[in-house]
């Protein structure tokens, strides 16, 4: 072992033991805002995490939708509870770490039902050379696209669908609250940044197939667009004004994913089993109205309803 390797694994101890304390202060915190902030801050070390472990793809997702659109939530929930004092948290030293041992149980006994089940790390390669293997019959070049669109397509459609239901569930909970009022500079600087998040987030959709990115990665940076139009006070942050566009955008990614399944099955071919000749511009299509479809979702989840003057 080099003078290297042993300061990168200096750095990974210090990113667990950071990854731990911020887990706990975030726990055991009396404020509402201090932890919320200590939340987003947790989801970005954990980024780190995930990047030292060679999974760009996870680390991506975890700083954009973990750290970035979840703290946006609890902002905007954090907003709407203005009535509800931080002094309603249990203040006594014996409440809070005690919940905060009960959290560190729970979650040692999740962590090691987890790794009793974990692959070997012989299994582990065996998956991975056998994914290699069909990778060339997948119709991308990326292996974790193909695993998430093609070998296992099931799992994402079901993620979707889930997505999709979340949604349906915020929506039932009435009209949203009037925009942000901000000041003039920050309107401006959001005319600016928000199409550079889109022309990233169409870059990020179209580098899935050879390299980290896809509908996930790509959705949450529109979703920071429309978050961010919304934060600048623009009511529909973006959004179709029309109620049936906006129906068709939620449902758009879950729906066709769906047929395209269906119309396989019915064609021989078996469910979301592509013909390879055209695997490839099937998952594409699938990736581009998924990246609408979450995108339209996450922002929705964080406006918390319907817009004000959405159409008929």
């Amino acid at each position: 072992m080099n003078l290297l390797d042993g300061l990168w694994g200096i750095l990974d101890l210090l990113l667990v033991a950071v990854l731990l304390l911020l887990a706990m202060a975030a726990v055991l915190s009396s404020d509402r805002r201090r932890s919320m902030m200590l939340f987003i801050v947790f989801g970005l070390v954990l980024a780190l995490v995930w990047a030292r472990l060679h999974a760009p793809d996870i680390a991506l997702a975890e700083a954009a939708i973990g750290a970035g659109l979840g703290g946006a939530l609890l902002m905007a929930t954090l907003r709407r509870d203005t009535h509800q004092q931080t002094d309603q948290f249990p203040q006594h030293p014996v409440v809070l770490w005690g919940a905060g041992v009960l959290v560190m149980v729970l979650g040692t006994m999740i962590a090691w039902g987890l790794f009793s089940v974990l692959p070997t790390v012989e299994q582990t390669w065996r998956k991975g050379a056998a994914v290699d293997a069909q990778l060339a019959f997948s119709g991308v070049s990326h292996p974790v696209t193909a695993v998430l669109l093609n070998f296992r397509a099931w799992d994402t459609l079901l993620e979707l669908a889930v997505l999709l239901a979340a949604i349906l569930g915020i929506r039932a909970l009435g009209y949203v609250r009037s925009a942000y009022v901000t000041e003039v500079a920050f309107s401006q600087l959001a005319v600016w940044l928000v199409p550079l998040l889109i022309l990233m987030a169409g870059y990020v959709l179209w580098a899935g197939a050879h390299s980290p990115g896809g509908a996930f990665q790509a959705g949450a940076l529109l979703a920071g667009a429309g978050i961010l139009l919304r934060l600048a006070g623009y009511s529909h942050a973006g959004l179709p004004t029309t109620r049936w566009l906006v129906r068709l955008g939620l449902v758009v990614g879950t729906g066709v994913f769906l047929l395209v399944g269906l119309g396989l099955l019915g064609w021989g071919q078996g469910f979301l089993h592509y013909p390879v000749a055209y695997a490839k511009w099937w998952i594409l299509l699938i990736e581009m109205l998924a990246t609408v479809s979450i995108g339209m979702t996450l922002t929705l989840a964080f406006m918390g309803g319907i817009p004000q003057k959405e159409a008929a």
